[in-house]
């Protein structure tokens, strides 16, 4: 299974993936349990968060952090700072 990618992209390169025309979604700190149906890519806005993978690997991302999570990773989600995020699916 592929890895999460987390990096800090520039403007110009959220400005070519188009962001703006991207979901956006919001949460409250809490924990809940997810698994990946799509390859999803987002742009944190605000906020911080930990996800556990069902591997036991741990990845955090906060505000400026471009993270692509690939189809099939089942995880748990801890948001420690409400988070804004804009999102787009892939394969």
């Amino acid at each position: 299974m592929s890895k999460v990618i987390i990096r800090k992209p520039s403007k110009e390169e959220l400005e070519k993936l188009g962001i703006d025309s991207w979901g956006i979604w919001e949460k409250e700190p809490s924990t809940f349990d997810w698994e990946y149906d799509f390859t999803e890519t987002f742009y944190v806005f605000e906020g911080k968060a930990t996800v556990k993978l069902e591997n036991g690997e741990e990845v955090s991302f906060s505000a400026g952090d471009l993270v692509t999570f690939p189809k099939g990773i089942k995880c748990t989600w801890t948001v420690h700072e409400r988070i804004k995020k804009a999102y787009t699916f892939g394969e």
